[in-house]
């Protein structure tokens, strides 16, 4: 009997030690700890004065116009009959310059090859007439006005005169939409 009351003792003893020591309460837990970290790398980030520089006016950036393109680029233009060529317009938004093909990337107009009605393939036509006739008016610039090229290979470009975009003329004569990213149909 006395032995079964010394291994119960011994066992109440080791069941004691193995228990974890009580959590000292006080001192600096995990989130201040944090915080305090962050504010100390922030203050040693931006160094000694940096109150100072606090009384200093936010630098404003000045709105000056951005420059306008030299309307240095010219040619005549002829119609494209078959395809490829040097200086000729394709369709309403598709002509060849130089030996590059380029889209007007501000605007769609109909199509003049497989129109899906009569009155797109007659609006197309005089897209096409009217883009000939302003390429073949005086300089112009061309100029990137987000991608440089499209999924065909052409060259994005809006074409400007005078610091006017040509598309938004067509489109003013009602030639022409402002390219929205997608088509939609003229019929």
């Amino acid at each position: 009997m006395v032995q079964k009351a010394w291994i119960a003792e011994a066992q109440r003893a080791g069941a004691a030690r193995l228990r974890p020591a009580p959590r000292r309460r006080g001192g600096l837990s995990g989130p201040a700890l944090v915080y305090i970290l962050c504010l100390g790398l922030l203050l040693g980030w931006y160094g000694p004065g940096w109150m100072a520089r606090l009384d200093r006016p936010a630098m404003i950036p000045r709105s000056e116009p951005a420059p306008v393109a030299t309307d240095n680029l010219s040619a005549d233009f002829a119609s494209c009959h078959s395809g490829g060529g040097t200086n000729c317009v394709v369709d309403g938004d598709t002509f060849w310059f130089q030996g590059e093909k380029y889209r007007i990337s501000d605007i769609d107009t109909p199509e003049t090859h497989g129109p899906r009605c009569a009155a797109e393939g007659a609006l197309g036509a005089q897209a096409t007439q009217r883009l000939q006739a302003l390429m073949n008016d005086g300089p112009f610039s061309l100029e990137v006005g987000g991608r440089a090229t499209d999924r065909y290979g052409r060259a994005l470009r809006v074409v400007m005169r005078g610091g006017q975009s040509i598309g938004e003329q067509l489109v003013a004569e009602g030639l022409a939409r402002r390219w929205d990213g997608s088509r939609h149909p003229w019929c």
